[in-house]
């Protein structure tokens, strides 16, 4: 099947600088100016990613983006003007899976894009695969991440929706717990996201994470902030296979 990505964008010279830019490298490529043209577009065909800007017109990309999240399974890499580091956060705090700001270079999105990409990808192929060996399973304070078919479950075997990068976060903390982690080797050990002393992509990625397995309790988190390093998995960690 080829790999389709809708780009999102109220400006058709960037629509069309990226369209040119995936078509080159194989990419089916749809186009979408608006919500309700974005909304169309993945009703009615499969898209494997999505760029989208947060600034649509008079139009909120972040809604959007949500609005995207909760109906899809699809990964979003925003592609945004707003350099303010709110935006990033927040984008990432609704799901996306990458940020980059504009003006960007063409071969950095195109990496970012091929690296969601994989990440997603090989979930999805773990997930489906039924000859794949023994799942690798890790089991934490009564909940188990499945790290062969990316899933979570709770302590009654509910399924609980996890963002790519949230997976990704909550496996690579699973397998060091009890290891204080600074943001620095978290981004080494995830790779993908663009980084800088002043960015809290991270922050924001571990916030979602504490919200979805601590169950709303705030006096316990089963990832603690480590003053003046980073973070650390502080609940011992049960690896089986299944």
């Amino acid at each position: 099947m080829t790999t389709k990505i809708l780009v999102v964008d109220d400006e058709p010279e960037i629509r069309r600088l990226l369209r040119t830019c995936f078509e080159r490298e194989g990419y089916a490529v749809a186009e979408a100016a608006d919500a309700a043209a974005t909304r169309a577009a993945l009703n009615e065909d499969i898209v494997s990613l999505v760029t989208l800007d947060l600034a649509l017109g008079q139009e909120d990309g972040l809604s959007l983006a949500r609005e995207i999240r909760a109906k899809h399974d699809v990964p979003i890499v925003m592609v945004s003007g707003k350099g303010d580091t709110v935006d990033r956060i927040v984008g990432l705090e609704i799901g996306a899976d990458d940020y980059i700001s504009k003006p960007f270079n063409l071969r950095e999105v195109l990496a970012r894009v091929r690296s969601v990409l994989r990440r997603h990808d090989g979930g999805n192929r773990a997930a489906s695969t039924t000859s794949s060996p023994a799942h690798e399973i890790y089991e934490f304070a009564g909940w188990s991440l499945d790290a062969t078919s990316r899933e979570l479950k709770d302590e009654n075997g509910v399924s609980r929706e996890l963002t790519t990068a949230e997976f990704n976060l909550l496996e690579m903390f699973a397998r060091r717990p009890h290891r204080a982690l600074t943001r620095d080797e978290i981004m080494d050990i995830l790779k993908g996201h663009d980084y800088s002393p002043l960015d809290r992509s991270i922050d924001a990625l571990v916030s979602r994470v504490r919200r979805k397995i601590d169950n709303g309790s705030s006096t316990s988190p089963k990832i603690k902030s480590i003053r003046g390093i980073g973070y650390m998995f502080a609940s011992d960690v049960r690896r089986r296979k299944a």
